[in-house]
């Protein structure tokens, strides 16, 4: 899918129902001043960070038994090692192309990395490996889970990976025009227009609350259905 970006007013009207959410902020606050706001993965302690924040938000990944292998400490720390230098900086609305290429590219690889051995062999996937993305860069990635992928694009590889970023850039760009400097007041928290957009997208796709777009009367939210 794609198309214009919804109205100001269904971000806002999405942002109240994610604002709703008991705690919506709680692990990422903490792990932003646990990693002084700069994730470094190169750091044991902060790839443990990372794994404690991805289960917060619904990964499932099994932490190692005392004496067990670590696969997600080993594999996210060679995933570091190869990306951490080239994964771009710049807000959602400043990628560029390249830039979009090798975000797409490092998320494919991340998504790959083996996190659970044993009898059942797993890696992080491609929920997971967005969020972690967007934990490094959280004003760079829009992040999305698989109800956002397969509707948006109906795939969760690199490629639709790719495709979801010039999404993002292309609304972010649509909201700076409309908004300005008043983006932090269409949520009232403080996170990025990156989490503003993918907030929408969560509410719409993942909740199945549709909003004004995408239908015909929104009464979703007229029959006061918020979260």
């Amino acid at each position: 899918m794609s198309g214009p970006l919804p109205p100001l007013s269904e971000l806002r009207r999405a942002a109240e129902v994610f604002n709703g959410f008991a705690n919506a902020d709680t692990s990422w606050l903490r792990l932003i001043t646990a990693t002084r706001s700069a994730i470094d993965l190169s750091q044991a302690a902060h790839r443990t960070i990372l794994l404690r924040w991805l289960n917060s938000w619904g990964c499932r990944i099994r932490y190692p038994r005392e004496g067990e292998p670590a696969p997600f400490d080993a594999g996210v720390h060679a995933w570091w090692d190869t990306w951490g230098t080239t994964l771009p900086t710049v807000d959602l609305v400043h990628l560029t192309d390249a830039g979009i290429d090798t975000a797409a590219k490092a998320y494919s690889d991340l998504s790959e990395v083996v996190v659970s051995a044993g009898r059942t062999r797993r890696t992080l996937g491609p929920t997971a490996a967005a969020k972690a993305l967007y934990a490094l860069r959280p004003n760079t990635i829009m992040p999305w889970d698989a109800a956002i992928a397969a509707a948006l694009h109906g795939d969760r590889d690199g490629a639709a990976f790719g495709r979801h970023l010039r999404l993002g850039r292309e609304w972010a760009a649509a909201v700076i025009a409309e908004a300005g400097a008043g983006i932090p007041a269409l949520v009232g928290r403080p996170v990025s227009l990156a989490k503003i957009l993918d907030e929408y997208l969560y509410v719409v796709f993942t909740t199945g609350a549709k909003g004004d777009w995408g239908t015909d009367s929104g009464e979703w939210w007229k029959d006061g259905n918020r979260g």
